[in-house]
């Protein structure tokens, strides 16, 4: 690849991490994570694939929604370490903007508000939300850091992976958009 056509990629924004078989933090052990935001201050992303045994409808709960008894049984998703007290909804990008959307990708938003969640609980809100408690950061470098460890392999985000693949096949089907088997990656680390 010649200079003028390599590809260099400034932030992962709109990416996924997928750890890679070596990393042995609990929180991120075989997790997906979608990069939210990402520049020279740092990083921050929700895990993708690690639910809680908890129900939507015990936010609605702690927040005293009304709500719809068909959408409250989903499951809650553990975004990551960081501020487990905090919510965050993923959800394909609408028409419908709430007090806190942002765009993340093409057709990807994240909402932190709570009018969405009264949207939700009413069977009004984004078809296939996927709602986190808490999130993944990482400081100035820390990310670039770990990524030169091999510590995580990067993919460009898919929507369909998020929202339309069953929670325990999103590593597999992440990997898969890159030509990668995950069965085949070892667990040792080095470097050629």
């Amino acid at each position: 690849m010649t200079k003028a056509t390599k590809k260099t990629i400034s932030s992962l924004k709109d990416y996924f991490l997928l750890a890679m078989p070596g990393l042995n933090d609990p929180n991120f052990s075989q997790s997906v994570v979608y990069i939210c935001e990402h520049n020279a201050d740092g990083a921050m992303g929700l895990i993708i694939n690690q639910q809680l045994d908890i129900p939507v409808k015990a936010i609605f709960d702690q927040l005293d929604l009304k709500y719809l008894d068909d959408c409250g049984s989903s499951l809650i998703f553990d975004g990551g370490p960081v501020q487990r007290d905090r919510g965050f909804i993923l959800h394909p990008s609408v028409e419908q903007q709430w007090e806190s959307t942002v765009a993340i990708g093409e057709d990807i938003s994240l909402t932190a508000s709570k009018d969405i969640l009264t949207d939700i609980a009413m069977g009004k809100g984004p078809e296939n939300a996927l709602i986190t408690l808490g999130y993944s950061s990482w400081e100035a470098g820390q990310l670039e850091q770990e990524l030169a460890e091999n510590t995580w392999l990067t993919i460009p985000a898919a929507s369909e992976i998020i929202f339309h693949t069953d929670c325990d096949k999103r590593a597999g089907a992440a990997a898969s958009t890159i030509g990668l088997d995950l069965a085949m990656l070892s667990h040792d680390v080095g470097h050629a």
